[in-house]
C-alpha cells in the first residue's frame, strides 16, 4: 500500500510540472510576440517618420530657398536643423530611449500575469 502512494505521488508529481512546463512555454511565447509586435511597430514608425521628416525637410528647403535666394543656404539651414535634433536625442538618450525600452521590458517579463 505504502508502495502505490509513491507511485501515485510521483505521477502526480510529473504531471505538475509537465503542466508548469507548458504554462511556462506558452507565456514565453505570449511575452516574445507582445515584444516581437512591439519592435515591428517601432519599426514602422521609424520608416514612416523618416519619409515624413524627409518630406518635411524637402518642404523647408523650398522655403528657405525661395526666401534666402539661394539653395545651399537652405540646404545648410536645414542640415543645421538635423543635427541640432541629433544631437539633442544623444544629450537625452537615455530620458527618450533607454528608459523607456527598458520600462517597457521588465514590466513585459517582471510583471507576474494576473488575468
Amino acid at each position: 500500500m505504502n508502495e502505490i502512494d509513491y507511485k501515485k505521488l510521483f505521477t502526480e508529481a510529473r504531471r505538475f510540472f509537465s503542466l508548469e512546463w507548458d504554462y511556462t512555454k506558452l507565456t514565453a511565447v505570449e511575452k516574445l510576440a507582445v515584444l516581437l509586435s512591439a519592435t515591428a511597430f517601432v519599426a514602422v514608425v521609424i520608416i514612416i517618420g523618416t519619409y515624413a521628416m524627409h518630406y518635411i525637410f524637402s518642404a523647408l528647403i523650398s522655403v528657405l530657398a525661395s526666401a534666402l535666394g539661394c539653395v545651399w543656404g537652405a540646404q545648410l539651414i536645414a542640415a543645421a536643423i538635423l543635427l541640432l535634433l541629433l544631437l539633442v536625442v544623444f544629450a537625452f538618450k537615455r530620458q527618450l530611449i533607454v528608459d523607456p525600452v527598458a520600462r517597457f521590458v521588465s514590466k513585459l517579463f517582471l510583471t507576474p500575469d494576473d488575468k
